[in-house]
């Protein structure tokens, strides 16, 4: 039936990060198609939090306390997670950071900061699960979160956008060294959500929310429920032969202009 295709029943998916927003919707996503879920981050309360919340919702969220860019945390971290839950078949490189700072003010740290979490923490994660999937020679999945700052530039963001420009061309060579071993490497280019961390430019007026409405041929921002599909497709059989894409849920932003600010 077609409907297994989309079944993660069996599978392991850590979604890095996954404690709130985007990554902890995609984390439900997959545990509705059926996979078990492990998450990470580097602050203890707000893991605790999130597998509580995990568990109000009737999921049995694994929780892990380590730092995606500490290569020797995530090696041992990976091996504990095999060990105590399951083999990872599915690895979501959720966690990231951004620093809206305008670019001649920013200083060479902070770059470098927000290129180690955003593309060297995805290397660092995939290095260590894909050698694990490549020795049990079963595949896998590596999903990375690529954001529509892969395509465009925007105003602060330059640090962010070159690290999720690195981050789409990492997922296409992982995707060409990778296929053999039956692994498939693919990214999600969210468009503009609402969630916590954007509430405070949807609301009282601000004048960015207007601009994201008009920007988007959808003419809202998106519902972070509405990543899923696209999560547990990337995650699924259903993929097998999609690789090296990144697929932008972006309710059309990438695909147009824009209506002018006269249009009805």
């Amino acid at each position: 039936m077609i409907q297994e295709l989309f079944d993660l029943s069996g599978k392991t998916a850590l979604v890095t990060g996954a404690t709130h927003g985007l990554g902890m919707a995609i984390a439900k996503g997959l545990a509705g198609a059926g996979a078990r879920i492990v998450i990470n981050d580097i602050f203890a309360d707000k893991l605790e939090k999130a597998v509580a919340e995990y568990e109000a919702d009737g999921i049995d969220a694994a929780g892990y306390l380590f730092d995606v860019t500490d290569e020797e945390a995530v090696k041992s971290a990976i091996q504990t997670i095999e060990e105590e839950v399951a083999p990872i078949d599915i690895l979501v490189n959720n966690a990231g950071i951004i620093k809206r700072i305008p670019f001649l003010e920013m200083e060479a740290k902070d770059f470098r900061e927000v290129i180690d979490v955003d593309l060297s923490g995805p290397f660092i994660m995939s290095r260590y699960v894909a050698e694990k999937m490549v020795a049990r020679g079963q595949g896998g999945k590596i999903i990375n979160m690529c954001s529509m700052m892969s395509e465009l530039g925007r105003n602060t963001v330059s640090a962010y956008a070159a690290a999720k420009g690195g981050l789409k061309m990492l997922t296409r060579n992982l995707a060409t060294e990778l296929a053999k071993y039956n692994i498939q490497a693919n990214g999600i280019g969210p468009g503009y959500y609402a969630t916590a961390q954007t509430e405070a430019i949807r609301v009282g007026g601000h004048p960015f929310n207007e601009f994201i409405i008009n920007r988007t041929p959808a003419g809202r921002w998106g519902q972070p429920e509405e990543l899923q599909g696209a999560a547990i497709f990337l995650a699924s059989r259903a993929s097998d032969f999609v690789n090296g894409h990144v697929m932008y849920v972006d309710g059309g932003i990438l695909a147009t202009l824009g209506k002018p600010s006269n249009e009805e």
